[in-house]
């Protein structure tokens, strides 16, 4: 798929925030390869890669939710889902300062401090109970288990971006998950009728599915 392709199906798909998405694009294309947050070959694929992969979770959270982004790294998905879905709360954790000091400049210059929020910190580490928990090429899902078990509720989830190996990280992580009582399910979702499959795995406490 090219590259003005995904831009056109990113244009239809965030419509009139299409403007603040370009310019999170800009801003991956620039700072973020300057301070090394995102490779220079990945530049041609923001677009497909980044954005329309990330974009791709939003139909599996609940209107409303609030969201935590584990392992922000240059702010994905968390960023990409803020401006697509005016109704979601998120809170970007991301440990590196580094990366963290990104995410606040980036938040800032999107105009999306009202109800996004950066904390520095490791995901086992943060206070928080969330709706739904995000992540997107952080770990292999048998140490995010244990790192996200406490963020999301009873009723909560964790969705977590994957590529093939989805299922087979599931069947490794069966051990992890009975511990905590918790089922997993590959999901394949796509941001638009367009745009290319994405893997995610869900998460749920087993007597909510």
């Amino acid at each position: 798929m090219t590259e003005a392709t995904d831009d056109v199906i990113a244009e239809r798909l965030y419509g009139n925030r299409y403007k603040t998405i370009k310019q999170y694009v800009d801003i991956l294309a620039n700072r973020g390869v300057e301070w090394g947050l995102v490779g220079p070959r990945e530049v041609d694929r923001l677009w497909e890669r980044h954005i329309l992969n990330s974009a791709a979770l939003e139909s599996l959270i609940p209107e409303g939710s609030t969201v935590v982004d584990v392992g922000s790294g240059a702010g994905l998905p968390g960023i990409p889902l803020a401006v697509l879905r005016p109704d979601l709360e998120i809170t970007l954790v991301e440990p590196m300062l580094r990366r963290a000091n990104f995410l606040m400049e980036t938040v800032q210059e999107l105009d999306l401090g009202a109800r996004v929020a950066v904390l520095r910190g490791r995901a086992e580490d943060v206070g928080i109970v969330t709706d739904v928990v995000v992540c997107r090429a952080v770990a292999k899902l048998t140490t995010l288990v244990g790192w996200t078990v406490r963020l999301f509720g009873q009723t909560g989830c964790l969705l977590a971006l994957k590529g093939q190996s989805a299922d087979e990280e599931v069947r490794k992580a069966k051990k992890e998950l009975a511990k905590h009582h918790l089922c997993a399910e590959v999901l394949l979702v796509r941001a638009d009728p367009s745009s290319e499959v994405t893997h995610a795995v869900r998460v749920r406490r087993c007597d909510t599915v």
